[in-house]
């Protein structure tokens, strides 16, 4: 276990000598906005180490340096979380990154492939995941649990060369590169905390309430960064919503609304809310959020999406490649009602683009061939 910064120095200069490092972290999140790292596991080609960051005498910063070191590529497993913790200690995120995750879509496998099942396919063994609801923050940690850690990184290295020549010998590396250019992107670890309220379903169709709804939404996110505490302990969803369509500006209105207790509308959290809503409502007409407006599908568009996303699972299955690296749904429905989508560009038009257009301009048939016994493309 690396628990001084002289150890974590004299080890990152001995990594940056291989072409790549696997990466792994344990963290706690339960009781935090931000996760809190515990346990660092780093794995060369040649040794495995765990690093301690809760230990007094460490400083990260020669894992950091490591981690913009651009001939060394930082291999990890589902990465987001991953790199969100890096990305908010050191306020950079690692480069170049290589996600198992990702690369197991381009090698066919479906969008949550899980880590287990790689080892098992590439490395031809089975996982010990008894320790998977350890409490990493405790010490001392046991050798047993180092050593449990440590193999999400000692078989990752194998996950990762294996794929590597698989990838390679299709020529798909380049299939890679707008996936993690997503996943290094800083805007994904910081998004706009005005605009996160979009990513959420609410059923509000009027303009005040959304535009209200999105003031308090971002109220709740800012308030849970500065505070580094979960969003909901702040307040839920559903609380927002009803505040948005209530939309009360006195203490006495608190008293009708379900999601608060009695007395509430008297506490400063209900006086800063009812300065929001106050806000919110005098505020420009024209600045505010216009409800989307979805076009749903028409029935003849509708059965034709079906037919799209039938031949998207065969070109999938023919190239070997998970559909949703392919396309979305959202992307077949624009497609069909724009005749745009990403998937008529670079390496998705050849895999479906190309089929789609054909099938929507009926040069495109599908048939069941009984010899080879699958539905084929003609």
């Amino acid at each position: 276990m690396i628990t001084t910064t002289k150890e974590l120095t004299e080890l990152c200069a001995r990594f940056a000598k291989h072409p790549f490092v696997t990466v792994d972290t344990e963290f706690i999140r339960e009781k935090t906005y931000y996760p809190q790292v515990c346990l660092i596991q780093l794995a060369s080609p040649e040794e495995a180490v765990c690093v301690d960051p809760l230990s007094k005498d460490l400083d990260l910063k020669p894992l950091f340096d490591l981690f913009q070191n651009k001939q060394v590529i930082k291999v990890f497993h589902a990465c987001r979380q991953d790199i969100e913790i890096f990305y908010h200690l050191s306020h950079q995120i690692p480069v170049p990154v290589f996600d198992t995750q990702v690369g197991a879509m381009v090698c066919g496998y479906g969008d949550n492939v899980s880590y287990q099942q790689l080892v098992n396919d590439f490395v031809g063994i089975s996982l010990d995941k008894t320790m998977r609801v350890t409490d990493w923050s405790n010490r001392p940690l046991s050798e047993d649990q180092i050593q449990y850690a440590l193999h999400d990184v000692t078989e990752l290295r194998t996950v990762y060369t294996k794929m590597m020549e698989r990838i390679c010998a299709q020529n798909r590396l380049d299939w890679l590169t707008e996936e993690m250019a997503d996943l290094v992107d800083p805007s994904t670890y910081e998004p706009d905390v005005d605009t996160l309220w979009k990513k959420v379903k609410v059923p509000l169709k009027k303009p005040l309430t959304l535009h209200i709804f999105a003031k308090l939404y971002a109220w709740r996110e800012r308030a849970a960064q500065q505070k580094d505490r979960p969003k909901k302990h702040f307040m839920k969803d559903e609380a927002l919503v009803e505040l948005a369509i209530a939309a009360p500006t006195s203490a006495e209105q608190f008293s009708s609304l379900r999601s608060f207790p009695a007395g509430y509308g008297k506490s400063d959290q209900a006086k800063e809310i009812i300065t929001i809503i106050t806000k919110a409502i005098h505020d420009d007409p024209t600045t505010f959020e216009q409800p989307v407006q979805t076009k749903p599908l028409t029935t003849k568009q509708h059965n034709l999406a079906e037919i799209l996303h039938l031949v998207l699972n065969i070109c999938a299955d023919n190239y070997g490649v998970a559909p949703k690296l392919v396309a979305s749904v959202s992307d077949i429905h624009n497609f069909i009602q724009t005749g745009d989508a990403a998937f008529l560009t670079g390496w998705r038009k050849k895999v479906f683009g190309d089929a789609a257009t054909a099938l929507q301009q009926g040069k495109l048939s599908i048939v069941y061939d009984p010899i080879l016994g699958k539905t084929i493309l003609r």
